[in-house]
């Protein structure tokens, strides 16, 4: 029984995937310019795939009407060239099952949903909660593990159980733990994918044998995410290296305060988008100078590491 999604085509989702920023203007509404910009940037990049209002796409602080409206546009800009995932996990089973169908009849190509945050669910009950989802939401989806955000830890044992739903399609692992992915490697199959959700330890994740990340740093560095991706999956373990510690400046910024709000200061400084919504300030005064120099660092890196992409 393959549930609501009636599709029968093995879906693969790897290598260099962004969880994008939303940009927003002065005024606070979504800045579709900007988008569209940070839309071909990715494309021109090298990105594989992209996730749309997700947690750094600051889905919490959308409305219904904009969640629609962006997602929408996004499939109608980006016409099959690459994968679009729709961020849809909430805190109720019945509210995530609606908002993943009202995903695909916007035209993605896959729903990544987190654990239900706050809530803290049993793991039966979180085999409960994705299998239903995967029943009745739609589309293929990916199971998304965030413990430090949700406060709740989607176990590999659970995940095991998960993974033979033909809707089921992978998992995002955000721990950041090399003895997690690991844990989880042996569960990697033609229909089920195992990503990095975490920068830093991507590179050393997809040498153990990840399929890819979903990444925060690709949002202002497309095309070198994409390299450290295809280095790593081709096993070029000196490549990685080399490259993963030119980053470390860059992805230690990142970290300086509650992500997105690093990343988009960044994208402002590329003019894409001011500001965040509420609860959430732009970066603080004190890093706008370590930021500055961010922004033209990622701009040197890009241009020297564009150019021909592995197939």
């Amino acid at each position: 029984m393959r549930g609501f999604n009636e599709s029968t085509t093995i879906l693969r989702i790897h290598g260099s995937i962004t969880a994008l920023a939303t940009p927003f203007t002065a005024a606070g509404d979504i800045d579709y310019q900007a988008w569209h910009r940070l839309l071909e940037m990715q494309v021109a990049g090298g990105t594989q795939a992209i996730v749309v209002a997700g947690s750094t796409g600051e889905a919490a602080a959308l409305e219904d009407v904009e969640f629609d409206r962006l997602l929408s546009t996004t499939v109608e800009v980006i016409a099959g060239r690459i994968q679009v995932l729709a961020g849809t996990g909430l805190q109720s089973t019945a509210k995530t099952i609606a908002q993943t169908r009202r995903a695909h009849a916007c035209g993605a190509t896959a729903a990544l949903i987190v654990t239900p945050p706050y809530v803290r669910p049993t793991q039966t009950g979180l085999l409960v909660h994705y299998t239903a989802l995967a029943e009745q939401g739609g589309l293929p989806i990916m199971l998304y593990n965030v413990p430090s955000r949700t406060g709740c830890d989607l176990f590999p044992d659970t995940v095991a159980q998960l993974r033979s739903h033909p809707e089921i399609v992978g998992i995002k692992e955000a721990r950041g733990e090399i003895a997690r992915i690991r844990a989880l490697l042996p569960l990697r199959a033609e229909g089920f994918t195992v990503l990095s959700g975490d920068d830093p330890t991507a590179g050393e994740a997809m040498l153990a044998g990840a399929d890819g990340v979903i990444s925060v740093a690709s949002n202002v560095i497309p095309a070198t995410i994409r390299r450290l991706c295809d280095h790593a999956r081709r096993g070029d373990a000196a490549a990685v290296a080399a490259l993963q510690d030119r980053l470390k400046p860059l992805l230690a910024f990142l970290g300086v305060e509650p992500n997105p709000i690093p990343v988009k200061a960044l994208l402002t400084r590329m003019g894409m988008g001011t500001g965040l919504r509420l609860p959430l300030l732009p970066l603080s005064s004190q890093y706008a100078r370590e930021a500055n120099a961010m922004a033209a660092a990622c701009g040197a890196l890009e241009s020297e590491l564009a150019g021909p992409l592995a197939a």
